[in-house]
């Protein structure tokens, strides 16, 4: 019951709280991910394992509380370790990636495949000639509020697997 208070009144100031003009976010955006403005984005130096991939991502969209995000990316040839710091879903729009997850699990994507990888981990990524993925970012709860949004699915009777 305490936490409940808390959280209640916690809402109550935030939502007191006059919202301006610029916070308000559309109820939708729409693209098409190949008219989106790409820019570079290298790949870290010391991840790049052979090859020289260039890879760009096009920003679509993010949450209001900055939480979760949308972008098309794409790369060329090149093999790189790519650590994953948010959960991210992918699908595959165009060409096919080589993925060796940290437990050496492999798969190759391709075009349709949707994937997911968790945060926190590492993988390697082939790309023998060109990859574009819609990625689908989301940031983790931290621990403690993961744990408790955990207790609260158990007690409604469905734990949830995404945390």
């Amino acid at each position: 019951m305490p936490l409940k208070l808390l959280v209640a009144g916690m809402a109550a100031v935030f939502l007191a709280q006059p919202r301006r003009q610029a916070d308000v976010k559309p109820a939708m955006i729409a693209a098409n991910g190949n008219n989106l403005a790409f820019r570079a984005a290298p790949i870290n130096p010391d991840w790049i394992i052979r090859g020289t991939p260039l890879a760009r991502i096009g920003e679509h969209s993010t949450s209001g509380d900055e939480a979760s995000s949308t972008a098309v990316w794409d790369c060329t040839a090149g093999e790189f370790r790519w650590f994953f710091g948010w959960d991210e879903t992918v699908v595959i729009q165009e060409g096919e990636v080589a993925v060796t997850d940290e437990d050496g699990n492999q798969r190759l994507l391709r075009a349709g495949d949707i994937a997911y990888f968790r945060a926190g981990t590492w993988s390697t990524w082939r790309v023998d000639d060109y990859v574009r993925k819609v990625a689908f970012l989301r940031k983790p709860f931290p621990g403690p509020l993961a744990s408790l949004y955990r207790l609260r699915n158990a007690m409604r009777g469905g734990a949830s697997k995404a945390l």
